[in-house]
């Protein structure tokens, strides 16, 4: 079973678990970066939690999800239609003035994500705002049934040395906003689009 065959299977149980998990500080953090009413991507939109808040708070969203179950219960809840696209079918040409990635590119494997940076950098618009969050620790491999890939603060600035065009702004800890795992611990990662030095 890959990743998206764990979430097309656990719909249900997945959309329910994270729902009503509140990423407020994040999404804070995020949207003063962007401008006000900006066309935002929710790449790996899960159940849509974060696109309806964005909405809502007036910007312009798009939001996709590898799983066609999650894409369906997306939908309901944010009235949006959600665009059923793995991370490497991403084909967008400066579009986005933000991209968000909220606990979705935990499943990229290392290998790959040098190749998925330069598609999300791609979608961006130039000054555009990367967020992404990553588990925290030096795993990488097959866990309850899905592939992850955790990082150490190290780990994303070597990942960045590979990726040209982006600048970190910053990379903080939280903790798991789920309540059962708050001894888990989050990388969370602010970037920008920059012209790529010649």
């Amino acid at each position: 079973m890959d990743s998206i065959d764990y979430y097309n299977k656990y719909a249900n149980m997945y959309f329910e678990t994270t729902v009503n998990l509140s990423m407020k500080e994040a999404l804070d953090r995020f949207l003063e970066l962007v401008p006000e009413g900006g066309a935002v991507l929710d790449l790996g939109c899960g159940s849509g939690r974060d696109s309806l808040e964005m909405l809502e708070r007036g910007y312009d969203v798009t939001a996709l999800d590898g799983s066609e179950e999650m894409c369906a219960l997306a939908e309901i809840h944010t009235g949006l239609e959600v665009l059923n696209m793995k991370f490497e079918e991403l084909d967008f040409d400066e579009v986005f003035e933000g991209i968000w990635a909220c606990a979705s590119l935990v499943h990229v494997s290392s290998k790959k994500m040098p190749e998925i940076l330069r598609k999300i950098r791609k979608a961006l618009e130039m000054n555009g705002i990367l967020y992404f969050s990553v588990k925290k620790g030096d795993f990488e491999g097959y866990r309850n049934e899905r592939y992850f890939t955790d990082y150490e603060k190290s780990d994303i600035k070597e990942l960045f040395a590979k990726v040209e065009g982006f600048e970190i702004i910053d990379i903080w800890k939280s903790e798991d906003v789920r309540s059962d795992r708050n001894d888990k611990l989050w990388l969370n990662v602010l970037a920008k689009k920059v012209e790529i030095e010649d």
